[in-house]
Parts: C-alpha cells; sequence; structure tokens
C-alpha cells in the first residue's frame, strides 16, 4: 500500500511568507500606504490575516520586510550578498574617488526613480516620521547598511591621501546623499544622474587633499 506524501509545513509557510511581502509591495504602489491594509494584503497572498498577524504585528512590520526582501533580491541579482541586513553592496575603488562615487550615486538616483521602490519607501519614510519604533527599525536594517559603505570607501580615500585626514566620513557622506533625499522627497526638482554627478563633484571639492 502506497504511503500518502505527507504536506511539507515548512515549505508552503514559505511560500506563504514570501506570497505576503510580494503583496505589500504591489499593493503599496497600486493603491498608496493610506489605503493599505492587512485584509486587503492577506486576500492578495492568498492567506488568512491571521497568518499575517502571527509573524507581523502590522502593515507598517509588513512593509518594512518587503522592502528589506526586495533589496535582498535586487543584491543577489546584482551578485552581493544581501542577507540579514549585512552589506549588499561594495562601492567599488578603483582608485578614481569621484568616479567611484558617481557611479554608486546614479545607481541610487536609478532606485529612488524606480516606481517599485519609491511607493514603499516614501510610506516607510512617512511612517518612521510618527512610529519611532518602525523608524528605528527602517535606519537599521535599510539606510545604516548603505551609509556604512560610504564610510568604508571614504576612510579607505583618506587613507590613500586623497581626502583630507580631519574631514569626519559620516558628514561628507551626508553632504552627497542628503541632497538626493532631498529633491527625491519633495519632487521639486528631477532627480538625474546629471545632478548627482554635480553633487559629488561639489563635495569633493570641499573635501579632497589639494
Amino acid at each position: 500500500m502506497a504511503e500518502k506524501a505527507v504536506p511539507d509545513a515548512t515549505r508552503r509557510s514559505q511560500r506563504s511568507h514570501r506570497a505576503i511581502l510580494d503583496a505589500a509591495i504591489e499593493l503599496v504602489g497600486e493603491m498608496g500606504y493610506a489605503k493599505l491594509t492587512i485584509e486587503a494584503i492577506a486576500a492578495r497572498a492568498g492567506v488568512g490575516k491571521q497568518t499575517i498577524y502571527r509573524w507581523w504585528p502590522s502593515k507598517a512590520a509588513v512593509l518594512l520586510d518587503a522592502f528589506v526582501a526586495l533589496g535582498e533580491q535586487a543584491a543577489r541579482e546584482a551578485g552581493g550578498d544581501g542577507a540579514g541586513g549585512e552589506e549588499t553592496y561594495e562601492i567599488p575603488d578603483t582608485g578614481d574617488l569621484e568616479a567611484d562615487l558617481k557611479l554608486v550615486v546614479r545607481a541610487t538616483v536609478d532606485e529612488l526613480n524606480a516606481p517599485e521602490y519609491d511607493a514603499p519607501l516614501r510610506a516607510l519614510a512617512a511612517e518612521s516620521v510618527i512610529n519611532a519604533e518602525v523608524g528605528a527599525e527602517f535606519v537599521r536594517r535599510v539606510l545604516e547598511p548603505q551609509l556604512q559603505l560610504y564610510v568604508k570607501r571614504l576612510r579607505a580615500a583618506q587613507d590613500a591621501g586623497q581626502v583630507d585626514p580631519a574631514i569626519d566620513p559620516r558628514i561628507a557622506l551626508e553632504l552627497i546623499v542628503g541632497p538626493l533625499a532631498h529633491r527625491w522627497l519633495l519632487r521639486t526638482l528631477p532627480l538625474s544622474h546629471e545632478y548627482g554627478d554635480a553633487v559629488v563633484a561639489m563635495v569633493l571639492r570641499g573635501i579632497t587633499v589639494r
């Protein structure tokens, strides 16, 4: 008598988890964060809402995990690690600091302009303003790992004698990413490669060794 196959509960759970994350990203782009609900996510993912509440306490928590997973997927496709919030990319070190920074800034511009990143990122940024816990997790898991890559590259440039050793790399990187975030957030002027290049060039004129 043939034995019945035992359902793989772990695999089924993983599929449900993935479906929920995908649904959250899709729906926030379609309806916006204000209209996003756990019920809508559950319906799109084909699960009960109690399944979602078993893993996440709120729609913000779902969306944060979904956005982190989106970044990890992009890192894997690009050949990076992307696991567990660790460094997913390295800013290249070709010896030409300006070229290296312009390369990563252009990639950042492309990401900020991409609809699949724009909607969830705006939602998480807005939620972070009113929800301190979400804000702390957003910084820890999304922002800080990326910012530390700039710190690492700028310190390497200091070691190579290219950047003033008195410069604080953390402040220097904020001079680069701050204007990008400002234009992206306010949507007042185009966020373009040309703008990113100009920001990098201007900052480097102030921090490089003459």
